[in-house]
């Protein structure tokens, strides 16, 4: 199977994680994000509606005081997350104000998506926004979440984010081009999965460990992602956050990564 028309589509989730946002030293890599928003933007003029997942919070935080590392307990973890996330989000509305749109921060805990009438507000609020032609850009409120509210990794919130606005392709930003039949970082010889039609053991077989020490995830928390988004027949793709034009061929319907194909359809 190839990679389906995409030319056609009006509402988009795009997720960037950590690493496709920041240096090594863990400071914000301003360069990728001008970039990135440059796409989005280029979308949102041709009548895309795109809601942006952003992480980087936690890693902006590190970056701005200058740590060596992201630190292990939840409370510096949340601190961080605060300090991170005012630099992040002002960095990106800079930018789309410069090329002509607007954006809403939008922080969730799991426990509004859990919850009925939470959800219905919060998918009106969308909508709604969505009407005012802005650009939401959405993160977890790692501020107050705790472990039994948050969800975890930010492709899990994507994939969640993509439901609740019935989107038609959730595209995940990452360091990795897609899903490979071997790890590429200890097999020279792995090759890129171009389509995956359903995720069963031998998939999950292939994902390896966790993700970068500036990111949460890693390629197991993506099908994960592809296994809620998928059952609600929307497609999702995993390629290099590095070159952000790879969504101009995504929209082209040309093979850059990983598709993992919606059933219902």
């Amino acid at each position: 199977m190839g990679y389906p028309d995409f030319k056609n589509l009006k509402r988009v989730v795009i997720k960037v994680g950590t690493s496709s946002l920041t240096y090594e030293t863990g400071k914000i890599n301003i360069k990728k994000i001008e970039h990135l928003v440059r796409v989005i933007s280029d979308l949102r003029n041709r009548g895309v509606e795109v809601v942006l997942v952003s992480s980087g919070a936690v890693g902006a935080g590190v970056g701005k005081l200058n740590l060596v590392e992201k630190p292990a307990d939840t409370r510096k973890k949340q601190a961080l997350a605060a300090i991170g996330q005012a630099t992040l989000v002002s960095i990106y509305d800079k930018f789309f104000s410069e090329y002509g749109h607007s954006t809403a921060q939008v922080l969730l805990t799991k426990f509004i998506l859990d919850e009925e009438e939470r959800y219905q507000n919060t998918k009106n609020t969308f909508e709604t926004m969505f009407e005012y032609g802005v650009i939401p850009i959405v993160n977890e409120n790692d501020v107050i979440s705790t472990y039994e509210l948050e969800f975890g990794d930010n492709d899990t919130l994507s994939a969640y984010i993509a439901e609740l606005v019935e989107a038609e392709l959730l595209v995940i930003l990452s360091d990795i081009d897609g899903l490979f039949d071997a790890n590429p970082a200890e097999n020279p010889d792995a090759k890129l999965i171009p389509v995956v039609e359903k995720i069963d053991e031998s998939t999950l077989a292939l994902a390896g460990g966790a993700g970068s020490r500036r990111g949460t995830g890693g390629m197991i928390t993506k099908l994960k992602a592809a296994e809620i988004v998928n059952p609600k027949g929307i497609d999702m793709i995993i390629t290099n956050g590095a070159m952000p034009e790879r969504i101009y061929d995504i929209f082209e319907g040309k093979a850059v990564g990983t598709l993992f194909v919606g059933h219902n359809k």
